[in-house]
């Protein structure tokens, strides 16, 4: 039994038999039409010869981390790093006729499936980042540091790529704030709620919550990312009506925010339940477009949910106040 405000999503049997016929499993060729905004349940070596060439403009990969872990009755089992490695180079390798000459890339791992990643990544793309991120949930460890942050491997293809740095802007307070001479703010903004300024994206991510138990973003996925972290990537590296791939689909995070963020998608998820969980989400985003700690056109860190209530006004779905970033 879940608590009364608990809104982990799920589906009951009924609704996977409803919502898996929403769902593709290919059998030959499809074209660009076909694919877009769709999910597929399939295994990805099963899939990919059967994709349209040269269609994918940003590549997310959330791939399972050199860890034992049970996803949902699919056992995915802790190899030795040489074996780690090259199964994630027969994925990549599967994926790379995919891509567009300027496409950009994202690949999630952890500390440790970082150092077996990044030889295979070297090899195919130019790498232009390590982003860290504070995963701020996790349990302590009496003989070691808690593991608190995860990686994301930023590349692209070739020396053409998009980047749009003022999408992905982060707004914080300022806690000392300096003015000119003439007694004006010098780069930040004083509002009746505080003053703000708008920072330029680093590589060290602090402002991104776990999703939880009171959010409706949250699943039962072992290791589901957060919207607001992959809406991050979605606009730094990709236009409207441009066209995401997850091959790890997951729960459906990476779809959802492409829908709310205008941009084409395609995911590819091995387990039905995870795709009907996906596709349950993707209906709740028709009418609610709300990405949690992105308001605005920009992005809030962490704890300032009255400051967002008071300067976008209130957002409600239904009686429920709809919350941003805590």
């Amino acid at each position: 039994m879940r608590a009364p405000r608990n809104r982990t999503l799920t589906c009951t049997e009924k609704e996977i038999q409803s919502l898996s016929v929403e769902l593709l499993r290919l059998a030959k060729p499809i074209s660009l039409l076909e694919v877009s905004d769709r999910i597929i349940n399939q295994e990805l070596e099963e899939v990919c010869s059967l994709l349209p060439k040269s269609f994918v403009d940003l590549l997310i990969l959330d791939p399972p981390y050199n860890l034992t872990k049970d996803f949902n009755g699919h056992l995915f089992k802790e190899k030795e790093s040489l074996e780690y490695s090259t199964w994630f180079e027969e994925n990549l390798n599967l994926l790379l006729p995919l891509l567009k000459t300027n496409a950009s890339v994202y690949v999630c791992s952890d500390w440790r499936t970082s150092t077996l990643i990044f030889p295979v990544l070297e090899r195919y793309f130019h790498v232009r980042n390590r982003i860290t991120w504070e995963r701020e949930k996790g349990r302590g460890s009496l003989t070691n540091w808690k593991n608190n942050t995860e990686d994301i491997w930023y590349c692209t293809l070739n020396n053409s790529y998009t980047f749009n740095v003022d999408a992905v802007k982060l707004k914080r307070k300022v806690i000392a704030p300096y003015r000119a001479e003439n007694g004006q703010p010098k780069d930040w903004d004083e509002t009746s709620v505080g003053n703000y300024r708008l920072t330029h994206p680093s590589n060290l991510w602090s402002d991104i919550t776990i999703p939880f138990w009171s959010m409706p973003e949250n699943t039962d996925h072992p290791t589901q990312k957060p919207e607001k972290l992959i809406a991050k990537l979605v606009l730094a590296s990709s236009k409207p009506g441009e066209f995401v791939l997850d091959p790890f689909l997951g729960s459906g995070t990476t779809a959802v925010v492409a829908k709310k963020l205008g941009r084409r998608f395609c995911g590819i998820e091995r387990n039905k339940e995870y795709c009907c969980w996906a596709i349950k989400r993707l209906n709740k985003a028709q009418e609610d477009m709300t990405i949690q700690g992105y308001a605005d056109g920009v992005f809030w860190e962490r704890n300032s949910l009255n400051e967002q209530k008071l300067s976008t006004g209130s957002r409600t779905n239904g009686n429920n106040l709809e919350l941003f970033d805590v």
